[in-house]
């Protein structure tokens, strides 16, 4: 996970940063959507902290309260983060956003508010890029989207999603402070506010679904389950098969339970090795599994791809 932590440090460094220059934009100007932003930002701060301890947590050895380890740290405090993006960073945004529609103020000394949001984007699209950057090292040549929906790494994903956002609502506040500079109308500095909460309340959701998939129990994808079902129909010595069972731990840590029915006439050390010649394959196919277990189980079914007994 070197490249995840290596863009949460990134993501990290960069909010620390930001957070401090749109408060102070925010203390000088009087700008709702600037203060939004810095809430924002320090959310952000402190999720990328709770991802790192994440990460830390993950790491600890199997024990005997925990026997698969504690791979599944990485999926909670990434849950955790999603609420807290919802709770706080897209809460209080709209909050303010409407506190500042109903009570309109005049927003002064914008030229804080440019040179804030201008070194923003710079800084949290430097940040995305590294995020990016990361995250295409596994992602294959699906869509991004679809790589963010489909990822087991939900700390890369998490960062990704965020600069993301940040960006997004960076532009948003950019947009709504030049059209309340220009048509005079206060209710856009609100407005803009609104939209940032909004906007933080979709990606919390958005995140919160995905990690909670598999805090409950996430299995290998089809196409996964598809190369151990391969393995397991052009072994020569494997007769019949039910489909794999399989189970997520972490981001690289995957269990796969097999009930295979071997070749009549086989003794046990010729049975061993061909568990072993299955386990061998199967992990070179899908490097993430670390936990094979086979189960020798007399199965009626013929052995053939239409024809896997449940």
């Amino acid at each position: 996970m070197s490249g995840s932590k290596k863009a949460i440090y990134g993501a990290v460094i960069a909010n620390i940063a930001i957070a401090t220059s749109k408060f102070i934009a925010a203390i000088f100007t009087g700008s709702s959507t600037m203060m939004s932003e810095g809430i924002h930002s320090l959310v952000d701060t402190g999720n990328g902290i709770l991802l790192l301890l994440g990460i830390k947590k993950s790491k600890k050895p199997a024990d005997e309260e925990h026997p698969f380890g504690y791979g599944n740290e990485v999926y909670f405090w990434s849950f955790i983060v999603a609420v807290l993006i919802f709770a706080l960073g897209g809460g209080i945004a709209l909050y303010e956003g409407i506190v500042h529609i109903l009570h309109p103020r005049e927003v002064t000394d914008v030229i804080w508010n440019y040179v804030v949001l201008v070194s923003a984007i710079l800084f949290e699209g430097t940040s995305l890029i590294i995020a990016v950057k990361e995250f295409n090292k596994t992602r294959g040549d699906v869509s991004l989207y679809k790589a963010l929906t489909d990822t087991k790494d939900t700390t890369t994903a998490a960062v990704v999603i965020e600069d993301s956002a940040a960006v997004t609502g960076l532009v948003l506040a950019l947009i709504t402070l030049i059209l309340g500079q220009v048509t005079g109308i206060e209710y856009f500095d609100g407005i803009g506010s609104v939209l940032i909460g909004l906007l933080l309340l979709s990606v919390s959701t958005f995140f919160a679904i995905e990690c909670k998939s598999l805090l409950i129990g996430e299995g290998l994808s089809k196409k996964d389950i598809k190369k151990i079902i391969n393995i397991l129909y052009e072994d020569e010595d494997v007769t019949a098969y039910k489909k794999p069972l399989t189970l997520f731990f972490g981001p690289d840590e995957v269990l796969v339970n097999l009930n295979v029915n071997f070749k009549d006439g086989l003794v046990s050390d010729e049975i061993e090795k061909i568990v072993d010649r299955l386990e061998s394959k199967i992990k070179t196919e899908i490097p993430a599994v670390n936990r094979i277990f086979i189960e020798a189980e007399t199965i009626l079914t013929k052995k053939g791809k239409p024809k896997i007994s449940e």
